[in-house]
C-alpha cells in the first residue's frame, strides 16, 4: 500500500496523542510521509479522543475521511467511525469491552483481549494503547524488529513490560495486509508548534514568555525544555497582559522576544500590542486560531481571527504578519519575522492555528531553513547626541540598548520627539506618525526576496483554489488531483498585491477555500481590487478533508 490511513480513538486519558505519533514513527521508519490529525474535547477525562494517521509515499500535509485501519479503545470508537470503514478496512479492537456484533461488517474485524492482556502482564490500564499498537503492527504487516524499535525510543520507562504487552498484542493478531517497505529514509516528525519554537531559536531567540493557551501552549512547553540548551529566559507571566508588557521590557533591554497565545489572550495584549507600535519595541506575537466568540471550542480550528489581527490595537501602525502552512513554513517564517520585528522595529504576528500548530508533519531541515540567515538590528555608533526616536528617511531609527552610560534611552507610550519626551505638538505629531508609517514601504522592498505567495498544481490551469494557513496541504492536494492550480498567500500584511496579481494572472475561476463563515481572505483581497468567484468556507472547528474538498471544488467546477 502506498497510501494508508490508520485512525486509533478512545477516552481522553487513554493515551490517543501518543498512540498516534507512535503509529506515525512506525510508518516513517518505511520511508513514508506522514500526517497527523488530532481531535479531542476540551476535557482533562472522559469524551472521545481521536488521532488519523495517514501516511504516504508522496508529499502530503491533510488526512482522508476513509481509513484503512481502526484502532478502537472503546465502543464508542466503533460507534462514531464505522461510517469511515470500506470492503478492504480492518477493525482491531479491544474484545474485553466492545460488543463484537457491533464490528460486523464487510471489513476485516481482529479481536484482540486488550484488557486481560494488560492485567496478565501486570501492567497500567494506559497500556492497552501498546497492545494495540503491536496488534496493529501485525495486521498491516510490519516486522517486529521494526516496531520494538520504535516503542523502545518512545517508552524508555517500563520498557520491558510495554514491550511484553505489545508483543502478546502482536501476536494475538494476523496480518490482514503489508505495508510495502519504501526506499526512503527516516525523517524527523514535528508538529508545527515545535517547529515554530525551533525556529524562533534558529532566528536568535532570548527569551519566550506566554500564558497557557490551546493552541499555543505546546510552543511554551518545547521551549521550556530547550530553555538550558540553548540559554533562553522562558516565562509564564500571571496573564496576557503581564506577558506582552515584561516581552517589552526585553526588547528594551534588547533582546530578541516572542510570545504566544490564542485569540482570548490576544484580546488582553491588544493594549501593549499598540505600545510596541507607538514605542517603536520589536516583538513576535504567535497567535494561534481555535474557534469563536468567547471561549468558542478551545481544543478545535478556525481562521477568524485574520481582520482581528490586521486592525488590533488602536491608532495606525506597521505592523508584520505571516500565515505558515505546514511545518517547514513554521520553522522557516518564525526566524524570517523575529529579523522584520528587529529589523524595522515593529510587532511581528505569526497567524497559526490548531490545525497548522498540532498537526505532525515529516520535516525536512535543509528545506525548511531555506535562505534563512539571522540579522542583527542597525546600532547606534556611539557620536553625537542619542536620538531614540531620529527621524530617518526610512523611518527606522538606530537602537542603544542599557547600561550604555552614552545615550538617554527613553521609550514612551504617548506621542514624543525624537528624544522620546512626551508631546502634543501638532507639527511634531504629524512628524513621528509620518516615520512610524513609513517603515511599511521599507518592509515590502524587504519582502520582494521572500516568496510570499506560493503556486501549487497545474500553473496554466484557468481554475485556481486560493488558500492560506492551514489549508495549504488539503488545497495543494486537490489541486494535483483535479488538475487545477492552487495559490497560497503565505504574507498577509504588509499584503503582496503584484505577487498575488501576477499568480492570478490568466484565472477565469477564483475559489477560496476558508475556515471561516465569513471569507476573511476575501474580504482583505477585496479591498486591493482582486475579485473571487467562489467560496469554500468550513467553520465546524474541523479540517477540510480530502474527499470533502474535492466533491465541494468538483461541484463549484461543473
Amino acid at each position: 500500500m502506498k497510501d494508508i490511513s490508520i485512525l486509533i480513538g478512545g477516552k481522553a486519558g487513554f493515551g490517543i496523542d501518543k498512540s498516534s505519533l507512535v503509529i506515525a514513527s512506525i510508518l516513517n521508519q518505511l520511508g513514508y510521509s506522514i500526517y497527523v490529525y488530532r481531535d479531542y474535547p476540551s476535557l482533562i477525562r472522559g469524551g472521545h479522543t481521536f488521532s488519523i494517521i495517514r501516511a504516504s509515499d508522496g508529499s502530503i500535509a491533510s488526512h482522508k475521511d476513509k481509513i484503512d485501519i481502526l484502532l478502537a479503545l472503546n465502543q464508542d470508537t466503533v460507534n462514531l467511525h464505522k461510517a469511515r470503514l470500506s470492503g478492504g478496512s480492518v477493525v482491531v479492537y479491544d474484545s474485553d469491552s466492545i460488543k463484537p456484533e457491533t464490528v460486523d461488517g464487510p471489513w476485516k474485524a481482529m479481536p484482540v483481549p486488550l484488557a486481560g492482556i494488560v492485567k496478565a502482564e501486570g501492567g497500567q490500564e494506559i497500556m492497552r494503547n501498546v497492545c494495540i499498537i503491536g496488534a496493529m503492527a501485525k495486521a498491516a504487516g510490519v516486522s517486529w524488529q521494526i516496531a520494538e524499535g520504535v516503542l523502545r525510543r518512545h517508552f524508555p520507562k517500563e520498557i520491558d513490560v510495554n514491550l511484553k504487552i505489545a508483543e502478546r498484542g502482536y501476536t494475538a493478531s494476523q496480518e490482514a495486509f503489508k505495508i510495502d517497505q519504501l526506499n526512503n529514509p527516516p525523517r524527523s516528525l514535528l508538529s508545527g508548534n515545535e517547529a515554530l519554537a525551533l525556529g524562533l531559536i534558529n532566528g536568535g531567540l532570548d527569551a519566550y514568555l506566554a500564558y497557557p493557551m490551546t493552541p499555543s501552549s505546546p510552543i511554551l512547553h518545547s521551549l521550556a525544555g530547550l530553555a538550558g540548551e540553548f540559554g533562553l529566559k522562558v516565562i509564564h507571566p500571571e496573564s496576557e497582559i503581564s506577558v506582552m508588557l515584561m516581552a517589552l521590557g526585553f526588547s528594551y533591554a534588547g533582546k530578541k522576544v516572542a510570545v504566544g497565545t490564542s485569540g482570548g489572550g490576544f484580546c488582553l495584549m491588544t493594549e501593549g500590542l499598540s505600545f510596541s507600535g507607538m514605542a517603536e519595541l520589536p516583538v513576535v506575537v504567535i497567535m494561534g486560531q481555535r474557534p469563536g466568540p468567547s471561549t468558542g471550542l478551545p481544543t478545535y480550528s478556525s481562521q477568524a481571527d485574520l481582520h482581528f489581527v490586521l486592525n488590533a490595537g488602536q491608532g495606525e501602525f506597521p505592523r508584520f504578519l505571516v500565515a505558515p502552512g505546514d511545518a517547514e513554513e513554521a520553522y522557516y517564517w518564525a526566524g524570517v519575522s523575529l529579523n522584520i520585528a528587529s529589523k524595522f522595529q515593529v510587532p511581528a504576528i505569526i497567524l497559526s492555528d490548531k490545525n497548522m500548530g498540532e498537526g505532525t508533519y515529516v520535516f525536512d531541515l535543509a528545506k525548511a531553513a531555506g535562505n534563512f540567515r539571522e540579522e542583527s538590528p542597525a546600532e547606534w555608533d556611539g557620536k553625537g547626541e542619542y536620538k531614540r526616536y531620529l527621524n530617518t528617511s526610512g523611518g527606522v531609527s538606530l537602537l542603544a540598548f542599557p547600561p550604555d552610560k552614552d545615550a538617554v534611552i527613553k521609550v514612551n507610550s504617548y506621542e514624543h520627539d525624537e528624544m522620546g519626551i512626551t508631546t502634543e505638538d501638532p507639527e511634531a505629531t504629524v512628524k513621528m506618525q509620518d516615520k512610524r508609517l513609513r517603515k511599511e514601504t521599507l518592509i515590502k522592498d524587504e519582502l520582494k526576496r521572500y516568496e510570499t505567495v506560493k503556486i501549487y498544481g497545474n500553473k496554466r490551469s484557468e481554475t485556481v483554489l486560493l488558500c492560506w494557513g492551514s489549508n495549504k496541504g488539503v488545497c495543494e492536494e486537490v489541486a494535483k488531483k483535479l488538475n487545477v492550480k492552487a495559490v497560497q498567500v503565505v504574507v498577509l500584511s504588509p499584503f503582496p498585491v503584484e505577487k498575488l496579481k501576477d499568480a492570478l494572472a490568466g484565472a477565469n475561476k477564483i475559489i477560496a477555500v476558508e475556515s471561516n463563515a465569513t471569507a476573511q481572505l476575501v474580504r482583505l483581497i477585496n479591498s486591493f481590487g482582486s475579485g473571487v468567484h467562489g467560496k469554500v468556507l468550513k467553520y465546524d472547528g474541523r479540517p477540510f478533508s480530502v474527499e470533502e474538498l474535492t466533491k465541494k471544488i468538483e461541484g463549484l467546477m461543473r
